[in-house]
């Protein structure tokens, strides 16, 4: 793709005087526009050294109210961002609705020159991670522009002296560059075959020949301006259209969801007496304690996610596995209705930044999937963003995976009985009152479209690589013990 560039394409300084002006009052207003309807923008940067990226991060922002957006520049992953995610630090540095975010070098650098010489299967998944980042994004209504500034090795070596020659901006030319020179022609390669893998149709490349710097601006400031333009025509004219009442749910190939039965069929009554229960719970926290230290020296991390009908019993389960662990080594992270600033957002960028770091565990009292459940019943989210979050889920999950993460999660079942006598318990003992609300209620009401809700999400996310375990309920002391134990067998499966 870029051998089909024209490098000797110029523009005169007297056509760009006269076009200059216009361009940058245009981006300057659409931005403003692009605010006032909440589209998010994030342009990517990519391209050779001394290709000019800087610079065009500066003659773009040059143009645009300082409020409303954030420069990024990346360099390799320190010491705390290599115990996350590889991108877990992209994720979290998405501007909100309406903002923008400029990345001076992106995620592309990660697997093209940060981990040169990867095997080609790692390779393959950091290309897969990368198509779902940018398919999730753009669905969620981002408008993403990835620029590759292309310029000739005889153009490189021009620039490179140049800085070198002056005492201001040698600081800025290293061995490695010098050395990335020598190897124009890999990289070139290396390049060629990034941008052909990644350019996807709903997020494709914009290839800039920039040996001339005007001519490079130009097409920049072009290419940025029309994609704002499209991005505000379209979100207009969707404020006119009636919107999809049911549309159909997506899932990918290849993550095809394993058998889990339905609520209806789980008989949440399961017997323990006290006695049973204190040998297994002694037991079952001392083998949880010792997997928990090999888990810590072994670096691999683990997510645990509860989720449960209201009065379920989730934080008695939670407290007897948090009792067994060190608590230097996990953290137990709530999960309520988002935030202002988390509606802003993507629905998962919350949680990405929450995620353990290696040889940590994180365990989440209520989780993302509350897209499929509160959100969709309630309204809190559109008929698209429900149908998509399967997907996305699944895709999120495996991504942990592939980073290492052992996943588990939680149904906690009980019947519909049981959470009335739960309820009016919580109600009459004026120490356990705070634990019911009038939204409790409201929810009960809706008892048979949330447990629809419910078996549909396990139907459709029960996973090879993040299972659900339904938890009969009724009796706590059995759930506590059915959860400890399937958090050892996961362990134990894994070391």
């Amino acid at each position: 793709m870029l051998r089909q560039l024209d490098m000797e394409q110029t523009m005169p300084k007297e056509e760009w005087d006269s076009v200059s002006q216009g361009l940058k009052i245009k981006l300057g207003v659409l931005q403003q526009k692009a605010r006032a309807l909440k589209i998010p923008t994030v342009i990517v940067l990519e391209g050779w050294g001394a290709s000019g990226k800087g610079s065009m991060v500066s003659r773009v922002i040059g143009n645009l109210d300082p409020r409303g957006f954030s420069v990024y520049s990346i360099l390799p992953p320190n010491g705390e961002e290599k115990r996350y995610p590889w991108m877990r630090r992209f994720w979290e540095k998405l501007p909100a609705y309406g903002e923008m975010t400029i990345f001076d070098r992106s995620w592309y650098q990660e697997t093209a020159v940060y981990n040169e010489g990867m095997p080609e299967r790692l390779q393959e998944q950091y290309w897969e991670e990368i198509e779902d980042f940018e398919r999730q994004i753009t669905d969620d209504g981002y408008v993403l522009l990835k620029i590759f500034l292309h310029i000739t090795k005889k153009e490189q070596k021009k620039r490179l002296k140049a800085l070198e020659k002056k005492k201001e901006t040698r600081w800025r030319v290293s061995e490695k560059d010098w050395k990335h020179h020598e190897k124009y022609n890999h990289y070139f390669s290396i390049f060629n075959n990034m941008i052909q893998r990644t350019d996807f149709s709903f997020a494709p490349w914009s290839l800039v020949a920039a040996n001339d710097r005007r001519q490079a601006t130009y097409r920049v400031f072009s290419t940025v301006i029309s994609a704002l333009e499209n991005a505000i025509a379209q979100k207009e004219k969707e404020k006119q259209q009636t919107p999809v009442s049911t549309p159909a749910i997506r899932l990918s190939l290849g993550m095809d969801a394993l058998p889990i039965p339905l609520l209806a069929d789980v008989e949440a009554q399961q017997p323990m007496d006290d006695g049973e229960y204190r040998v297994k719970l002694k037991a079952s926290q001392k083998r949880l304690f010792e997997l928990n230290n090999r888990l810590y020296q072994k670096k691999i991390p683990m997510i645990l996610a509860y989720e449960g009908w209201d009065a379920a019993g989730k934080g008695g389960n939670i407290k007897r596995v948090t009792s067994a662990l060190d608590p230097r080594g996990y953290e137990v992270i709530p999960i309520a209705a988002p935030s202002s600033v988390e509606k802003n957002h993507h629905h998962l960028w919350r949680f990405w930044k929450a995620l353990p770091r290696d040889g940590h565990i994180a365990i989440f009292d209520r989780t993302w999937y509350g897209r499929c459940m509160v959100e969709h019943i309630e309204g809190f989210c559109t008929p698209e963003q429900w149908a998509r979050s399967f997907d996305e889920i699944n895709h999120f999950e495996k991504h942990l995976a592939d980073w290492g993460a052992v996943i588990l999660k939680f149904w906690l079942q009980i019947d519909k009985d049981e959470q009335l006598r739960r309820f009016q318990d919580r109600q009459n003992t004026p120490e356990k009152q705070y634990k019911i609300t009038d939204e409790d209620w409201r929810n009960r009401e809706k008892w048979d479209q949330y447990e629809d809700a419910v078996n549909l999400m396990l139907a459709r996310t029960n996973t090879a690589w993040a299972p659900w375990v339904i938890v009969e309920s009724d009796n706590k002391k059995y759930a506590r013990i059915k959860a400890l134990q399937e958090i050892i067998s996961a362990m134990e499966a894994r070391l």
